[in-house]
């Protein structure tokens, strides 16, 4: 759920950053060490979910395996 909910965040950053704002460097500040772990935590999250989807995805599993 943790993993879920960052990769969202994220995703709505990039939403806002395609407009023209960036809303973690806003709030933390461009470049500090708090902004870059809030990037990590969120890349982090992207590749554990690409992982670990498929087994908890109804619609990746064909129905006769379920």
């Amino acid at each position: 759920m943790v993993s879920f909910t960052l990769l969202v965040i994220g995703g709505l950053n990039w939403l806002l950053v395609g407009f023209g704002y960036n809303l973690v460097d806003s709030v933390f500040g461009v470049g500090s060490m708090l902004a870059k772990l809030i990037y990590i935590l969120v890349g982090l999250s992207a590749v554990y979910l690409v992982f670990t989807h498929k087994k908890s995805c109804k619609d990746c599993v064909p129905k006769e395996q379920m």
